[in-house]
């Protein structure tokens, strides 16, 4: 397995493990005893003894699901799954960052720790004023139509006008933005020469820049695959900057993608060295955490997809495979649940507490998890500066979160909602994630049975998400929550992320506020203050913070450091 750059946005944690492992010399097919003639060198940036750099081979990992298409813009930002080796951005995460001063354990790191891809510099000259430096010398791919021309200005300003609907034929922004990117009014995008992009802001915002660098949807797309099919769903026509291709794609089965032999990377650390080394990705699509686990115990693959709700299982590898490494991140909670709030019976407060109440979150931690969740209630987001801490939440709303079901029943008494002759108080539908943690979900259902509701699970694609929220198709959803992302500071009624649905004039007019902020103190101090309403409100049921956790080989070299 050799080290590589990827960009995945469904997979944060793989990136961590690629980056901070060091570096690896074996392709899946190879023995182990073959680390024995390995050549070792000293990271410069840490000191460490790792295995030197080696090029050739395949790096397979695996997948739990598929998204619909290759498109962000067209069928979003889920599209990552299968372009983040396609495609560049304008810019990356700094893998070579000391993980003790940041550990790159969020999808959008703040931007001091971003380094420049397409984008070599950016500046940003006044409040209104943001001017983006490209990279000389990057190449699109040698496949038709781009036949290996270069990457010029004029490519990325297309992007962000398809993007935000300013030019080249676009007038309306993409549906598929952000909840970092789309509060950003851009006035227009501009390239000064074949190297420079100018973007004017309608007024200032002090997300602007990183929203610009950094967005989920912010991979440049040719602009001639665009032009000439409308969009890139199909992955046939997909033709990137990046360090791979994508040459075969059988839906809900594999994916491969093969090396770019004239990509314009080089490794920072080996500057002689120019990336990728691997020759070849293959992902394969693995549904059922057990097939995940016999696949990577019996050397299937190198790199086993994040795996939620089985840490315990994932540790258990390393006691029967010693080359088998293990990593655990807390990154957010995917096991919350979200309620419609404008829809009975969930726009009655005390229905929304009664759920809360029934759920026995200790109990569920400890017999379902082994004690490894983090079960403190959190709201919307847990970026540094953003959230009130549980402990300063009022009393009352503190003991919510205690398991009470007789205290839960008695509130759904007192709604109107008194249990029928079967039992039953009223019946609802939960649309859940299906690469989610299902069995989480399905103890939540058996704890709200034992207060009388009754709650069908509807298993959903990852790619139906967005779609069944934006259309506000639900009554109870997936609601993820506890971000560690600066783009989720609200549930403001323009994203679909916000899965409550408050409709809140309080609450929109703080949102506005908070993007018309003229420094980051002040747009988290609203943040703090509109984290406070909303879990004061439950406008999502709190499921905890499950731990992820990644698997791979190392090939038992003795001399890979893990950090």
């Amino acid at each position: 397995m050799m080290r590589i750059f990827l960009r995945m946005t469904f997979a944060v944690a793989l990136v961590l493990v690629l980056t901070a492992t060091g570096l690896w010399a074996a392709a899946a097919e190879e023995e182990p005893a073959a680390a024995a003639d390995k050549k070792y060198v000293t990271d410069p940036t840490t000191g460490d003894l790792v295995v030197a750099p080696e090029y050739g081979g395949t790096l397979t990992f695996t997948k739990r699901s598929w998204p619909a298409n290759t498109d962000t813009l067209a069928g979003g930002r889920w599209a990552s799954q299968l372009v983040f080796a396609v495609l560049d951005k304008p810019a990356i995460a700094d893998w070579a960052i000391d993980r003790d001063i940041f550990a790159l354990h969020m999808p959008w790191p703040p931007i001091e720790y971003l380094r420049g891809s397409l984008v070599e510099r950016w500046e940003q000259t006044d409040d209104l004023t943001i001017i983006f430096h490209i990279r000389e010398g990057v190449h699109w791919h040698d496949k038709a139509p781009m036949n290996g021309r270069e990457l010029t200005a004029d490519d990325i300003v297309f992007n962000y006008h398809r993007m935000l609907g300013l030019g080249s034929g676009f007038t309306e922004p993409s549906a598929q933005l952000t909840a970092q990117l789309a509060p950003i009014k851009v006035e227009s995008v501009a390239a000064t020469d074949n190297y420079t992009v100018v973007f004017k802001l309608e007024e200032p915002n002090i997300g602007a820049l990183i929203g610009l660098v950094d967005d989920e949807t912010a991979y440049m797309y040719a602009p001639e695959v665009i032009k000439e099919h409308g969009n890139a769903n199909d992955w046939q026509v997909l033709v990137g900057t990046g360090p791979f291709e994508l040459v075969d794609l059988v839906e809900e089965s594999s994916a491969t993608w093969t090396k770019n032999p004239d990509y314009w990377g080089y490794d920072e650390k080996y500057a002689e060295n120019r990336l990728p080394y691997v020759d070849e990705l293959r992902a394969l699509m693995m549904p059922e955490v057990a097939t995940m686990i016999s696949a990577i115990r019996t050397r299937k693959v190198d790199i086993s997809a994040r795996m939620s709700g089985i840490v315990n299982q994932a540790h258990s590898l390393q006691q029967t495979n010693p080359e088998i490494q293990a990593f655990t991140v807390y990154f957010r909670s995917q096991e919350s649940f979200g309620v419609n709030v404008q829809k009975k019976p969930f726009d009655d407060i005390r229905v929304r507490k009664a759920l809360q109440m029934a759920l026995d979150l200790e109990t569920a931690n400890s017999a379902y998890f082994k004690g490894l969740a983090e079960m403190t209630p959190v709201g919307r987001s847990r970026y540094p500066g953003q959230f009130v801490p549980f402990e300063e939440w009022p009393e009352e709303v503190q003991n919510v979160f205690n398991y009470d079901p007789d205290g839960a029943e008695a509130l759904l008494d007192e709604a109107g909602y008194p249990r029928g002759s079967d039992g039953i108080r009223f019946k609802t539908t939960l649309k859940w994630i299906e690469s989610f943690d299902v069995g989480y979900a399905e103890l939540a259902i058996g704890f709200w049975r034992e207060i009388g509701i009754d709650v069908e699970l509807e298993l959903i694609p990852g790619a139906e998400f967005t779609p069944v929220t934006g259309d506000r198709d639900y009554e109870m959803v997936t609601s993820i929550t506890a971000n560690l992302s600066p783009g989720y500071i609200h549930y403001s009624d323009r994203f679909n992320w916000n899965t409550a649905n408050p409709q809140d004039p309080w609450y929109e007019a703080k949102v506005e506020a908070a993007d018309a902020a003229g420094s980051r103190e002040e747009q988290h101090a609203l943040a703090r203050e509109m984290d406070l309403y909303a879990n004061s409100r439950f406008w999502t049921i709190w499921g905890g913070v499950w731990p992820r956790s990644l698997s791979w080989h190392s090939r038992g070299s003795p001399g890979i450091t893990v950090s």
